[in-house]
């Protein structure tokens, strides 16, 4: 492993089980959420996760994060796989691993203060006290653009975008190496979404942190990611840089994606090829046979629905898993 990656999740799979019966349940089927993902993440960069509704980005975040014990695979940060450690050898590990929640309303509890919803990691892992706790505190609270004053306040006394700034805040206390930031602004409204995407920017230069960006905003997240990738269906079909994905999506989905982002230009939009996705997207409990994609895929051919393609580089760090490219056509 490089001296640079901070994570590396290799062959990740999370399969929730399905069970039948009433008093006697006995495993059926299982619900393929995540299926042999591998990625990585280096210091002070970051990844954008994207792909529709269901396709397993919170999970993959859940994941690193150890709050779903993956199936399989492994997730290694700064060289050790958490997912061989207990939980109490990960609290020390906790510190470094972070998250921002997608809707501040749910993720912050009503019955703390700010004060408290900042300084509540800080107590459980023992790092201040008195003092030293009050000031760690307002400090974190300057660092995210809210007033000291307001540590007594309650959550229903912040606007949205101050709640989401609350959690920022929560997730900062203990500086951490890397934040996972799930759909961070999708129930912001669209004013204050710059505001919190130019405030994790700032961020991340002013502390060198690394994120892991789930969104299904293609344009924001062009905005703020390194490097991209895009998941269906519990796997990854395309990861890139960013301005090379953007350029040159070359997985028929990502080309049907980044179709759909609306340009601003009237006279571009009305002229430019908006690929329409045919079908629904099929069930993580009977995912189809070789390509995940093929019953929608515009390219398919027969090989797609016998072999599953894998993640390949095609030079550059572009790495795609369809059979268009693969070196067997």
């Amino acid at each position: 492993m490089a001296n640079d990656t901070l994570l590396e999740v290799k062959n990740l799979k999370m399969y929730f089980p399905v069970t039948s019966g009433l008093f006697m349940q006995r495993r059926v089927a299982d619900i393929k959420a995540v299926d042999d993902v591998s990625f990585d993440i280096k210091k002070g960069e970051t990844l954008g996760l994207v792909g529709e509704s269901g396709c397993g980005k919170t999970t993959v975040g859940k994941c690193i994060l150890q709050l779903h014990r993956a199936t399989a695979g492994e997730v290694k940060f700064e060289g050790t796989d958490l997912c061989k450690l207990s939980n109490k050898d990960l609290r020390p590990l906790r510190q470094k691993l972070q998250v921002i929640f997608q809707d501040p309303q749910d993720s912050l509890d009503p019955r703390f203060t700010a004060a408290d919803i900042i300084g509540e990691p800080l107590k459980i892992q023992g790092l201040t006290r008195g003092r030293e706790y009050r000031e760690r505190v307002s400090e974190v609270l300057n660092i995210v653009g809210l007033a000291p004053y307001m540590a007594d306040r309650y959550p229903h006394e912040f606007s949205g975008g101050q709640r989401q700034r609350l959690g920022i805040a929560r997730a900062l206390a203990l500086r951490p190496r890397l934040i996972i930031c799930d759909e961070p602004i999708s129930a912001l409204d669209v004013s204050i979404q710059a505001q919190i995407v130019n405030l994790l920017d700032d961020l991340q230069h002013e502390f060198g942190l690394a994120y892991l960006f789930i969104s299904h905003d293609l344009s924001m997240v062009r905005h703020i990611s390194d490097r991209v990738a895009v998941m269906y269906l519990g796997k990854l079909v395309e990861v890139s840089d960013r301005d090379e994905l953007y350029k040159k999506p070359l997985h028929p989905y990502t080309q049907a994606l980044l179709s759909a982002v609306p340009i601003p230009d009237p006279a571009v939009e009305a002229k430019r090829l908006v690929i329409v996705l045919k079908g629904e997207v099929p069930s993580p409990i009977n995912p189809p046979s070789g390509c995940v994609f093929h019953p929608r895929c515009p390219k398919r051919f027969d090989l797609c629905s016998a072999f599953i393609p894998p993640l390949i580089d095609l030079g550059g760090g572009h790495h795609v898993a369809c059979l268009l490219y693969s070196p067997k056509q």
